[in-house]
């Protein structure tokens, strides 16, 4: 068993605002003569001994018997049933029991009816491990689906029927593979079956929920699990297919003893720690562009993989409607991760400190550790980076200029292009300790511009 259940019941902590206020909102609603209960992912993660980040509220009482019970509630879901409460300085939802009409978009019921019956509700929901309650009232687990089993024994298992819990919310697919690789869980055959059915309408739902489940797969614990189980269901090739291309693609023994480019990717995967969304998904797209660059020369090559890969995931950035400034830094890491290996030998001490202050630099060398881990493991470049970092003053990283484009025109040079490249030029001999004064980048200003030189 991967994972224990640590009690049947969970205990209230003493001052915790999120459990005192959850708990004063269902006694409040059972002295009103409702049942009410907390439901769902807060009773699961409590359950497995996880951190509780929200609690939600289920109840027998109809939106119109809730409101007047808490004078700052919000209706933001009628149709739902769903009422906002404030307690504690915390928004808690509070939503009636209800079940679900029939589905037609594979994304929401065209109709809900309230009910009194904790054991409907239960019944409409996706997996037996999200449909559980708790009393807190009576400090008890209500639990209608065998849930707590399932937890007990590391089991996803699809509420009712696996096929139709599908069929009515396609974005089940995702989250069931999200939530075994979370949890370490293993799918239950006929709901792994079903998912398997399926994986080919996932793009019925929108590319905004896509994106959502996949960054909360990469970003999770064990993304490498979540990204062989989308493979071998075949969702992956449904949602990122030039993601699918790469299992099959040789890589060279000497550099990648662990095998193709899939493997590697998956190995990368696994050694994500908590990373934002940019570099997780920069992780899994970094050798994106390895398929169509691949040659059979002396050995396997990959000339311009990065170039090509940087391409690409503008594309899938733009697909999965990431933010521009999530798309452009997902794109700069994946077009910059093969410059850091030249770091310690080949890179001109201008550059380095240039790559070493640039505001993708924590995440490119972050990119470059795990890719090395998923590979030959050699950390040496990293290793001379972290050096460098710790031991180069800030003054010598970002060095008050010596000379500026006000002073270029005082020397009666006209403004344009050619500005931004004398200026590099002069930080460049600056960054590399070859000019010290404001005198000396004039004087090589004036000796080299303005005596017909041109620029490097």
């Amino acid at each position: 068993m991967n994972n224990e259940v640590v009690d049947s019941q969970i205990d209230n902590e003493e001052g915790s605002n999120l459990e005192t206020g959850a708990l004063e909102i269902a006694q409040k609603l059972s002295q009103s003569g409702h049942t009410a209960y907390w439901a769902g992912g807060a009773v699961r993660d409590r359950l497995l001994g996880k951190p509780v980040s929200d609690i939600d509220i289920a109840t027998s009482a109809t939106p119109d018997e809730v409101i007047p019970l808490f004078p700052h509630a919000n209706l933001v879901g009628k149709s739902f049933g769903v009422v906002v409460v404030a307690e504690k300085g915390i928004n808690f939802e509070v939503a009636t029991f209800r079940s679900d009409g029939i589905y037609l978009d594979g994304r929401h019921p065209e109709d809900v009816s309230y009910t009194k019956s904790p054991e409907k509700d239960a019944g409409r929901r996706d997996f037996t491990i999200n449909a559980l309650f708790y009393d807190p009232m009576e400090d008890r687990v209500v639990d209608s689906v065998d849930g707590v089993a399932d937890l007990e024994e590391g089991i996803i298992r699809a509420v009712g029927k696996p096929l139709l819990r599908f069929r009515e919310d396609r974005l089940r697919l995702l989250r069931a593979i999200r939530f075994a690789a979370r949890f370490n869980f293993e799918i239950e055959p006929a709901t792994w079956e079903a998912l398997c059915a399926e994986a080919g309408r996932i793009n019925e739902i929108s590319a905004e929920r896509i994106r959502d489940e996949i960054l909360g797969m990469l970003t999770g614990p064990r993304a490498g699990k979540a990204f062989r189980l989308l493979k071998q269901s075949g969702l992956l090739k449904e949602i990122l297919p030039d993601v699918d291309r790469l299992e099959g693609v040789e890589q060279p023994d000497e550099f990648h003893p662990e095998g193709d480019v899939w493997e590697h990717t998956l190995m990368l995967l696994d050694q994500l720690t908590e990373p934002s969304p940019e570099l997780a998904l920069a992780a899994l797209l970094h050798d994106i562009g390895k398929p169509d660059t691949f040659q059979r020369l002396d050995r396997i090559r990959f000339n311009g993989h990065d170039k090509k890969g940087a391409e690409i995931s503008s594309h899938i950035g733009h697909r999965l409607r990431l933010s521009n400034h999530q798309t452009e830094r997902v794109r700069d890491l994946v077009a910059q991760h093969m410059r850091i290996g030249n770091a310690a030998t080949k890179m001109r001490p201008a550059k380095l400190k240039r790559m070493l202050r640039s505001e993708i630099f924590p995440e490119l060398l972050e990119l470059h550790r795990i890719d090395c881990l998923a590979s030959h493991r050699q950390l040496d470049t990293y290793n001379f980076c972290k050096e460098k970092l710790a031991t180069l003053p800030e003054e010598e990283l970002r060095p008050t200029p010596l000379i500026t484009g006000r002073d270029l025109m005082s020397l009666g040079l006209t403004p344009g292009p050619e500005f931004g490249k004398i200026l590099r030029y002069i930080e460049d001999l600056q960054l590399e300790g070859k000019i010290n004064t404001s005198e000396e980048a004039t004087g090589i200003v004036q000796q080299k511009y303005l005596g017909g030189g041109t620029t490097e």
